[in-house]
């Protein structure tokens, strides 16, 4: 069926050849298939043998794992805590069908019909190792850009190519979460080594008994990373799920705590974890703050979180609002960084996400808005009086309403003129109403401010029109 499908909408939207932008319910359709056939596929791969599944509980939770044998050759391996999907995963292992050559047009297709991004070949070499060793069944969480690299198809946008582009692998796990689960994958350099035979361990500075980073000759780096959540010196920690070190991070537990699902468009798709979006971009504003100013890395961070941010704002508002909330909860520090962080994005965008969270655009550190006495003009197409203003370096659109100069500043029967002089005999009082709102008031239009007649308060009566 999905070939004959595929086909179809390749002639329909791509008969140049050219990938093009994507018909949004197709390509989430097709994104969604896709994910749940790997799924399914990492899934049956883990537990091909046969066995049974059983439920342990643990502090009132439940978790299921996977029994072979008997007696003193019985081994249990780690499935996952219980939930409607896994359940239903659980009650059709080995009904499903894994047809990769179907996985494998899908793929291709939201790559190739739809220009989704696909990581280099020998990233995505080394991604279907780890999966296929169980890093992602155990709790692991990809992050990074190559994390970055599944928001296209996972939202259905395009993302500006030169923020998808690297040779680096991140993998994060919460320590407890790796001695909890009561299993392992091979040793992290084995998985690798299987991959590329050139791969060597890393020492790490601090210990250098310790490694959480591999090279390959080609360059292809893969670190692993935990959360530091108290007052660590940054010396590595234990990752007995994974078989290897892992260095310690702040704010990483913000970052990979619930992460999604999804798919590295790699060969037939790559099941793996991936921080959810909204986390992904409120932790680079912050951690962007703990980088060196004119840093290529802080201005990657920056860009990563803007492209977020916008789409974000548009498909996931309540997520975003959720993810912006919990970090500022977090205390005086979190918000520091969040808001520098924030003060560094477009301010289009910038707008759109503080409109989004319901703040106010005074939060940002340094900003005000300010006039240098240009010129007004009457702009007939929203019948109000437009003049300038600046903040933070951009030009902002300042306009005060035809119905607020007639209620306030006696303009009611006069022209076009006679409200353009109007304003000018009160201007300095209308660009204090215009910054006042600006600052302080509900966001309504990106890089813009409108003074309407309910935002002039404590006027003392009209003004003379002679």
């Amino acid at each position: 069926m999905w070939k004959s499908v595929i086909l179809n909408m390749r002639k329909e939207y791509n008969c140049s050849g050219e990938a093009v932008a994507p018909p949004k319910l197709v390509l989430q359709t097709i994104y969604a298939e896709l994910l749940d056939r790997s799924i399914n596929a990492a899934f049956d791969n883990a537990f091909a043998e046969d066995g049974s599944f059983i439920a342990k509980t643990v502090k009132n939770r439940k978790y299921w794992y996977f029994q072979t044998g008997t007696g003193e050759n019985r081994s249990q391996r780690y499935v996952g805590p219980e939930t409607p999907d896994l359940l239903e995963r659980i009650a059709r292992h080995k009904e499903h069908r894994d047809d990769i050559k179907e996985r494998r047009a899908l793929a291709s297709t939201l790559v190739r019909s739809f220009g989704l991004p696909r990581p280099l070949p020998e990233i995505g070499n080394v991604l279907a190792a780890l999966a296929d060793a169980g890093v992602f069944r155990l709790r692991g969480v990809l992050v990074g850009t190559v994390a970055f690299q599944a928001y296209p198809a996972m939202l259905g946008v395009r993302l500006p190519g030169a923020l998808l582009q690297t040779g680096d692998i991140d993998n994060a796990q919460f320590r407890n979460a790796s001695v909890a689960v009561g299993d392992s994958t091979p040793p992290a350099i084995d998985v690798l080594k299987n991959v590329d035979a050139t791969f060597r361990a890393v020492p790490h500075v601090v210990d250098g008994r310790r490694v959480t980073s591999y090279v390959a000759k080609g360059g292809v780096r893969v670190d692993f990373l935990t959360p530091n959540t108290g007052e660590g010196t940054g010396e590595p920690q234990a990752l007995p799920a994974l078989q290897t070190d892992a260095q310690p991070l702040r704010f990483l537990d913000y970052l990979i705590h619930d992460p999604e699902p999804a798919v590295i468009l790699h060969g037939a798709g790559i099941s793996v974890r991936v921080p959810a979006p909204a986390r992904f971009a409120i932790h680079k504003l912050i951690v962007s703050r703990r980088r060196r100013d004119g840093t290529a890395k802080r201005d990657k961070d920056i860009q990563q979180a803007a492209a977020l941010l916008l789409t974000l704002s548009e498909l996931r508002p309540h997520d975003l609002k959720e993810a912006w909330d919990e970090a500022r909860e977090r205390g005086p520090t979190w918000r520091q960084l969040l808001e520098e962080g924030l003060a560094g994005v477009e301010s289009a965008t910038r707008d759109l996400t503080l409109r989004t969270v319901g703040a106010i655009r005074s939060l940002i550190p340094g900003i005000d808005l300010e006039f240098d006495s240009a010129p007004p003009r009457y702009d007939l197409s929203r019948d109000v009086v437009a003049f300038a203003g600046r903040a933070l370096g951009r030009q902002v659109s300042c306009a005060i309403s035809r119905e607020a100069l007639d209620d306030h500043f006696g303009t009611d029967g006069l022209d076009k003129d006679g409200r353009v002089q109007a304003f000018l005999r009160s201007r300095s009082k209308i660009e204090q109403m215009a910054r006042a709102k600006y600052l302080n008031g509900p966001i309504e239009e990106p890089d813009a401010v409108l003074v309407k007649t309910s935002d002039v308060r404590g006027s003392a009566g009209r003004p003379s029109r002679g």
